[in-house]
């Protein structure tokens, strides 16, 4: 709320993203416990949203504040690991954020998200190819 009174933008870091998600992690296992099942289902929950959320793109990086809604988010630097990973359409990186919240993954672990989040092809497939991820 404070960047809609103070009308500005809000850069948040990775750091602080880092956070949100620890949050959210501690909320899921406050709900489904923190025995084995507990910590697969918030891990489960948050490859989920994980899968959403690398799409966000820092507005310290924008070029052009504010982003029109319809518009491809452009190819941008991250300032800093964290940040890389938190921008990595790969699932494995997701799982790698998963496990510095939760721990390790059980080794036949695997992860494929439900949907496919992103809405338009990268520029390295061809236009009649199928969007992963």
């Amino acid at each position: 709320p404070t960047e809609i009174k103070e009308r500005r933008h809000w850069d948040i870091s990775a750091t602080e993203r880092l956070d949100m998600l620890k949050k959210f992690v501690d909320f899921g296992l406050e709900h489904w416990g923190s025995d084995q099942q507990g910590v697969n289902t918030t891990r489960r929950f948050l490859l989920e949203w994980l899968s959403f959320l690398y799409r966000y793109v820092p507005v310290g990086v924008l070029e052009v504040v504010p982003q029109r809604m319809n518009d491809r988010p452009p190819r941008y630097v991250c300032r800093n690991d964290l940040e890389t990973l938190m921008a990595s359409d790969d699932c494995q990186d997701w799982i790698k954020i998963s496990e510095m919240l939760l721990g390790p993954v059980p080794s036949d672990f695997k992860f494929l998200p439900k949907h496919k989040a992103n809405s338009y092809a990268s520029a390295t497939n061809d236009r009649n190819s199928e969007v992963q991820g």
